[in-house]
């Protein structure tokens, strides 16, 4: 599949904003099944001092100033990117129970019995700045992590309880909203449900990712749009020695494939914001985001 993602971004401010130092994290990372044709950022004013470099987990990173005064802000991303078919079919997975993947990642034994990508992988099993381990989270983890369960059967329970224990509710919570409160009321947003998902899976020992990214869809008549469709997304991540890692989305109750554009990835969203920085004036503001996601060829 070969898609085109348009992302405008704009800050419209009620007094004039005199110097600002942003980063954007707006272009498509190459993975495994994902390649990046090409992606290029349109800022306005313009910006100076603008460089692109890797963040700390291999994500692409704009970062800019303006140094002339100036009321409006946009950001325009614009990428191309071709997706291959991806086996994402739980019985494509074999092998380990979600206790032999949480003992491998809580050894402690020497670096060079395990390959580099476990002890990468080691990392995502701790607490993060927007997610930490708690006993309610293990306790509702725990009617899907059964003795001797297959992690992806595990997973996969999980992702669908989610589904159907959450309410999709954009009014309910905002990026300050604690996982707790998510908990509690069982309403959020995709970004929630990702929070809440990797909240769980590390509640239980395992290495988990928050993953951001687009999703585009074209439902058939009379059937409703998937949830995330022309607008930022978010899923996770789960790792699994010898098959690396695997992708679940709990907003829309499936294994990513075709349908899911990756941006980056991170801990959790902190390490994976689309747009943040620092700006001198500017007062209050207003904030209009667009998305669009178009399919150019199969």
């Amino acid at each position: 599949m070969h898609y085109k993602i348009t992302h405008i971004t704009k800050y419209d401010y009620t007094d004039k904003v005199s110097l600002s130092y942003s980063e954007a994290r707006l272009m498509p990372r190459n993975c495994k099944n994902q390649q990046v044709i090409s992606s290029t950022l349109d800022i306005e004013p313009y910006a100076a001092d603008f460089r692109i470099r890797e963040d700390f987990f291999g994500n692409h990173v704009a970062y800019f100033s303006m140094q002339q005064a100036h009321n409006v802000f946009t950001i325009t991303a614009v990428s191309e990117v071709q997706l291959q078919e991806n086996p994402a079919q739980l019985d494509f997975y074999q092998g380990y129970t979600w206790e032999e993947v949480r003992n491998m990642l809580a050894q402690q034994q020497h670096f060079s019995q395990q390959s580099v990508e476990t002890l990468d992988a080691r990392q995502y099993t701790l607490d993060s700045p927007l997610v930490a381990v708690s006993a309610e989270l293990a306790e509702y983890a725990q009617p899907s992590f059964t003795q001797g369960r297959l992690i992806t059967d595990a997973v996969n329970d999980l992702m669908q309880r989610i589904y159907k224990d959450f309410t999709f509710d954009p009014d309910f919570t905002t990026l300050a909203t604690p996982l707790a409160t998510v908990l509690e009321h069982r309403r959020g947003v995709c970004q929630d449900f990702a929070h809440l998902a990797i909240g769980c899976l590390r509640s239980v020992g395992l290495a988990t990712r928050y993953v951001s990214g687009y999703i585009e869809t074209l439902p058939p008549a009379g059937e409703a749009k998937l949830i995330g469709a022309d607008a930022s997304h978010a899923w996770f991540s789960v790792y699994v020695p010898e098959q690396g890692w695997i992708d679940f989305d709990p907003t829309n109750n499936q294994m990513p494939n075709t349908q899911h554009i990756t941006l980056g990835w991170g801990r959790d969203y902190a390490d994976i914001t689309p747009l943040k920085g620092v700006i001198f004036g500017g007062q209050q503001h207003e904030l209009d985001v667009s998305v669009h996601v178009e399919c150019l060829s199969s």
